[in-house]
């Protein structure tokens, strides 16, 4: 047991939104199906098994990453809008902001955007990641509004020795000038097709693998839509794939304008640019 929250797929979002909310991380144990699963790696072998090792001690010497997945597989939709998933994203980040337009207070809500996507395999004698914030990436001031909720979908076995992704739960809550102990960190153990939740301001990191088999996760990221991607989503995924996908995922993507008046083209939705494609 990883010490994290335990849930179904069927779990009550409230409740998941709850746990999010309190301990930042949650642990979904049949997040997706066989089916889902094997599909994804048949996709992303290839690439997967033809990407060296990184060279940095922060992605990993003997760690293989590979990106741009959207652009690499069409078997991610319900992945991303799974409802424990999307569903929370979008009930702690896409809350109701206060502008004044002249004399009139008006409230606008800002969409969610698909950020940083990445396969990630953790090979047997690769050490512990540092561990970090995936919101530090926008230079966030903490505690603050979440402005990312990240899943890791364990597509081989997460455990304590094979590098099952280490999480401080409630570290969310924490200021800047608190530093991260690896005392502190929780190994998440999952079997395949199972997820970890978290969101961006949990201090998070890689395992250490002294096992005898390497560990397969892939994750995918969801920012506000105010933010700059981390991936650059209209450079990593073809049109043809993006249209691969239902009109849900499209505007995830980033073909969406935020409001108030973020991400236009020629002053529209850009989201017409992929109908006149079809």
């Amino acid at each position: 047991m990883s010490g994290l929250v335990r849930v179904r797929s069927g779990h009550s979002l409230d409740d998941v939104e709850e746990i999010l909310e309190r301990d930042g991380a949650i642990v979904v144990e049949d997040f997706t199906d066989d089916i889902t699963r094997e599909a994804l790696l048949a996709d992303f072998r290839p690439a997967l098994d033809a990407q060296g090792y990184g060279d940095d001690w922060y992605n990993g010497t003997k760690t293989r990453r590979v990106s741009s997945l959207f652009g690499r597989t069409k078997e991610l939709t319900p992945i991303v809008t799974h409802p424990l998933y999307l569903g929370a994203a979008r009930r702690i980040m896409q809350k109701p902001v206060p502008i004044w337009l002249g004399k009139s207070r008006v409230e606008m809500t800002p969409t969610i955007q698909i950020s940083g996507t990445q396969l990630i395999e953790i090979h047997p004698g690769q050490g512990k990641q540092p561990l970090h914030r995936d919101d530090a990436l926008h230079l966030r001031r903490h505690p603050g509004p979440t402005s990312r909720v990240q899943i890791m979908v364990a597509l081989s076995e997460f455990t304590a020795e094979n590098g099952g992704t280490l999480v401080i739960p409630g570290s969310h809550h924490w200021d800047d000038e608190r530093p991260p102990l690896a005392s502190e960190a929780i190994p998440t153990e999952m079997p395949p097709g199972g997820a970890l939740i978290w969101l961006g301001g949990v201090y998070h990191g890689g395992g250490k693998n002294v096992a005898d088999t390497p560990r397969t996760g892939m994750t995918i990221a969801l920012d506000l839509g105010n933010l700059r991607q981390e991936e650059n989503q209209y450079l990593a995924v073809p049109r043809e794939m993006v249209l691969a996908y239902p009109e849900e995922v499209r505007r995830l993507l980033g073909y969406d304008r935020c409001p108030p008046g973020l991400g236009w083209y020629e002053m529209e939705d850009p989201y017409l640019l992929l109908e006149d494609s079809e």
